[in-house]
């Protein structure tokens, strides 16, 4: 299996067994982002894998999605909206547990097909087309992004394993998109980033640059990076105007210029 269908598979087993025992009066908890509850999170992730299998094995009907949702957009209904219209039309209307325990089912047969699929073949998306490789670490950012409002919601720590070093990956390789996304022209030279994994390794990104840094856990650049941390709610450390300005404004996901959450708006909940 490729290696990266694997690190999506156990980001989302992860996931799931932190909700295993949900009812429905828990997935209908509130969380942090956006006023999302984590039954529209969940919804998020299993209609985008419905879809990222769609792509790779039947791309017309992938492209009637996508004209489905992005009309349900263009009618003026946000994300939530047009998931739950789709769910209601192709996928039988499921809610609560009902809905977990088909995105359950799911996952597991996208990590599999992707898992056989050529690294380098090329699938289509939203936005440009992207190799298998990348569109299941994408599908991986963001079951661990949105995961992390269900476990901060929940007040419970995830342990992260050495694959969030795609994520960081994905973070560093967007330092020119997050620029240009926002009409910026990307300051040169990057930053060299320096991070500590979780079992302890250090991994580097760019030239070493003692006035053009980012340094800290990989972990921390990961939530910074997929915006569900503020940077100053973080021990990173930034060293020069160019990393700062980077780390303040991090997009590592597709779509237009999010604004990232303020200090001590997305926290773990305690108590």
């Amino acid at each position: 299996m490729m290696q990266e269908a694997q690190d999506f598979k156990d980001e989302s087993d992860t996931l799931a067994t932190l909700l295993a025992h949900a009812d429905d009066d828990l997935l209908s908890t509130v969380t942090q982002f956006k006023n999302w509850t984590i039954e529209d999170v969940i919804g998020h992730l299993h209609i985008w894998n419905l879809a990222a299998l769609m792509t790779l094995q039947e791309p017309q009907a992938f492209q009637r999605f996508l004209s489905n949702i992005m009309g349900a957009f263009k009618a003026g209904k946000n994300h939530v909206e047009a998931q739950y219209e789709w769910i209601d039309e192709h996928a039988g209307g499921i809610r609560g547990r009902a809905l977990f325990d088909a995105y359950c089912d799911y996952y597991p047969k996208l990590a599999a097909a992707y898992g056989e699929a050529d690294p380098e073949a090329r699938v289509a998306w939203a936005g440009p087309d992207m190799t298998t490789r990348s569109k299941i670490i994408a599908r991986q950012m963001e079951t661990w992004s949105h995961g992390q409002e269900i476990f901060d919601i929940l007040g419970e720590e995830r342990k992260d394993g050495d694959r969030v070093r795609n994520i960081a990956h994905l973070g560093v390789t967007t330092y020119g998109w997050t620029f240009r996304n926002r009409r910026l022209e990307p300051p040169a030279p990057k930053p060299f980033v320096q991070l500590t994994a979780p079992s302890g390794a250090i991994w580097e990104w760019n030239d070493p640059q003692d006035d053009n840094l980012v340094r800290g856990n990989a972990v921390e650049f990961a939530q910074v990076v997929t915006q569900t941390r503020n940077i100053d709610d973080t021990a990173l450390e930034t060293a020069g105007d160019t990393a700062r300005q980077w780390m303040e404004i991090a997009q590592c996901f597709a779509g237009a210029p999010e604004t990232p959450p303020a200090k001590g708006v997305r926290r773990r909940v305690i108590g």
